[in-house]
């Protein structure tokens, strides 16, 4: 019995055992653990007077581009080494000679008929002075009544006659100096299309050349930028600030030959009509002495695509705000007293980086530039202070160019 017993008093006691634990079990305390508001990067923006730069794109070309076309005909017959694809020519350098030959023969017989019309004229006058002799003698104190008698009428035909033949002898002059082909500025030779010993002809063209005095470039803008610069020279008011004497600065730049690159260079002019595709406006923007390297810099060659940056007005006390804190187009989050307030700015304008607002903020104010899901004013956040970025447009250091006889 003792063996039958024991089995089943320890079951029980097991049991029993069980029980106790299972009743004086406590349940878990729940703790309220607090959320942590959310952390922010913030940056703290002063007003100041910001330079406005207005930014574009586009293609450099040559201001002066010359077809080279010979004005008399003939062979060449001597051809500057220089004349040739990127070959550098000075004004006046001889490019070609044409057989002079020809032209010099016609130079001794245009000489000829001037010495010929000089002797007849000298005749005219000669017998002339005869007949008024001879007229005194037979008829003192009258004068004669007819111009004939003294030879008026062929004094004036002799004298046309020597003028027409002075006319045919620069005429001669001018085509036997025409036989040699030069250009009035330096420039580079773009395209050659003759040699020695072709046959040339009036009005063939036989090359391309630019000039290297300056060069332009066309840089499209939205309308609303013109409001930020002069144009100097303007007939018609773009901006509404009338015409202006004041040149806009500008800034070139350009990656070109392993490096970046920067030239001085003047707003000119506008091209006068808005693209009807774009619906932009282009500004000719000219750049002097492209070629110049005294500064160790590759010379701004026609066909580079370039970035322009056109020196524009001060704007006078305005917060410049990173893009990326702009939020429904005009307004920004400002941390105050450790909560999140939502501030609607009057924006002047904007470009890729900032926006320029006049109104809105103030000093000192924390902006937040970092992204959040959920926003609602008045929410408590944390904040971390970012470095203040600079615009571009009050960081640019433009070189005043050598405007030369520009407006």
């Amino acid at each position: 019995m003792l063996r039958v017993l024991l089995p089943l008093v320890i079951v029980l006691a097991g049991i029993l055992l069980m029980f106790i634990l299972v009743k004086s079990k406590k349940p878990p305390q729940r703790v309220r653990r607090s959320q942590p508001a959310p952390l922010v990067e913030v940056e703290q923006l002063s007003p100041r007077d910001v330079q406005m730069i207005v930014s574009g794109f586009g293609t450099v070309s040559p201001k002066v581009r010359v077809e080279i076309v010979p004005q008399v005909a003939g062979k060449i017959v001597e051809v500057n080494p220089q004349f040739k694809a990127g070959g550098f020519v000075k004004a006046g350098d001889r490019l070609l000679q044409i057989e002079p030959r020809d032209y010099e023969l016609v130079l001794q017989q245009a000489e000829a008929v001037v010495a010929d019309a000089t002797v007849k004229l000298d005749l005219e006058k000669a017998e002339a002075q005869v007949a008024r002799n001879e007229w005194k003698q037979l008829n003192p104190d009258t004068e004669p009544n007819s111009p004939l008698v003294l030879r008026e009428p062929q004094i004036r035909q002799a004298q046309a006659l020597l003028e027409s033949a002075k006319a045919q002898l620069a005429t001669a002059q001018l085509n036997l100096e025409r036989t040699q082909l030069s250009l009035p500025i330096d420039a580079v030779i773009v395209s050659e299309k003759v040699d020695l010993g072709q046959f040339v002809s009036v009005g063939q063209s036989i090359g391309v050349a630019y000039g290297i005095e300056s060069v332009e470039i066309e840089v499209p803008l939205e309308d609303e930028e013109l409001a930020w610069f002069d144009i100097p020279g303007n007939p018609i008011s773009l901006n509404g600030s009338g015409s202006s004497s004041a040149t806009a600065v500008a800034r070139v730049k350009a990656h070109f030959a392993g490096g970046e690159h920067s030239w001085a260079g003047y707003v000119r002019r506008t091209t006068g009509q808005v693209d009807r595709t774009s619906r932009l406006i282009s500004v000719v923007v000219e750049v002097p002495e492209p070629f110049d390297n005294s500064d160790s810099k590759p010379p701004l060659l026609p066909g580079m695509f370039v970035e322009v940056l056109i020196e524009g007005r001060v704007l006078k006390n305005a917060v410049a705000v990173p893009r990326d804190a702009i939020h429904n187009g005009s307004d920004v989050w400002v941390v105050q007293n450790g909560r999140l307030r939502i501030k609607t700015l009057d924006i002047v304008r904007t470009d890729n980086e900032f926006a320029y607002a006049v109104s809105g903020l103030d000093d000192g104010a924390q902006i937040v530039v970092s992204a959040l899901d959920i926003v609602t004013d008045g929410m408590e956040v944390r904040t971390q202070v970012r470095t203040e970025s600079e615009p571009n447009s009050s960081t640019q250091n433009f070189k005043q160019p050598n405007l030369g006889g520009a407006d």
